[in-house]
């Protein structure tokens, strides 16, 4: 154990904290499972329906390794996988955490502009953005992006800096899949703007209209799911600016535009308005 200990001191640095850690081996990906559960034969853990921890006393079923348990941490069936460990990884939900993978400067620069500002953690190619609170875990919500949270595990990359602020609804509104309208919308509408296009009271005009710039881009820059991107975009936009009384009918004018010049019918443009306004309770 004398070649790992480093990492396993780490390990157990996070297990103090309450964050769960687990071993991972070249390639930053967990250890396979032990012999008693090899092809799931143990029934339990691997189906992976529940959150929750691996009650095999090897480092087993990836993130369901986790543990705060520093017994378990330095038992004998884990010295194995330690002494083969490159790092340390974690299981973020299992600490109340939420990770969003920027994997690479496309990703961050949509984050600024997106996201409230949190803990901040360099990766190879990113940035790992933490917040305070759970939620599915889900990759590929948009391009370069990842949410890490439950039933999931990050790589350990140090403390980071910056304030932990609370998980925001922009983020869940990520993996929020549209509805179906509640009812037919009519074909000429007044745009509901949600507000009376005052000035916002934790954004600058400036960061509105960069937020609006961006999910035009977005929208105009989208070569499949343009449907799903269209209600994806209005949501992170209503998320971030839709109850501040900031945003007017002229900036969801432009977002509509957008959407119908990569084929989108007016109608389902105020369909997925007024779903994105309803799934964040407007």
């Amino acid at each position: 154990m004398t070649q790992q200990t480093p990492i396993r001191r780490v390990a157990l640095t996070l297990a103090a904290a309450g964050v769960p850690p687990l071993p991972l081996r070249a390639g930053k990906v967990p250890f396979g499972n032990c012999r008693a559960c090899k092809g799931n034969a143990c029934g339990g853990r691997p189906n992976m329906k529940t959150p929750g921890p691996c009650r095999c006393p090897a480092p087993c079923h990836a993130w369901a390794a986790a543990t705060t348990d520093p017994a378990i941490i330095v038992s004998p069936p884990w010295a194995a996988a330690w002494q083969g460990a490159v790092c340390v990884g974690y299981h973020p939900g299992g600490a109340g955490l939420t990770v969003v993978d920027l994997d690479d400067a496309d990703a961050i620069a949509w984050a600024r502009i997106a996201l409230p500002a949190t803990r901040t953690v360099p990766t190879t190619r990113g940035e790992h953005w933490i917040y305070r609170g759970t939620m599915p875990s889900v990759n590929a919500v948009r391009p370069g992006v990842d949410i890490k949270s439950t039933m999931s595990y990050a790589r350990y990359l140090g403390p980071g800096t910056g304030t932990m602020t609370a998980l925001p609804d922009a983020v869940r509104a990520l993996t929020v899949k549209e509805r179906p309208a509640a009812r037919p919308a009519p074909h000429v509408v007044t745009l509901p703007s949600g507000g009376g296009g005052e000035e916002c009271r934790h954004r600058t005009p400036t960061y509105l209209e960069r937020g609006i710039a961006m999910a035009e881009q977005r929208i105009t820059g989208a070569s499949s799911a343009v449907h799903t991107t269209v209600y994806r975009t209005f949501l992170a936009v209503l998320s971030a600016h839709g109850g501040c009384g900031c945003l007017t009918d002229a900036h969801i004018v432009r977002l509509f535009a957008a959407a119908q010049a990569k084929g989108e019918t007016a109608r389902h443009c105020t369909d997925a308005w007024t779903n994105a306004r309803t799934a964040l309770g407007m």
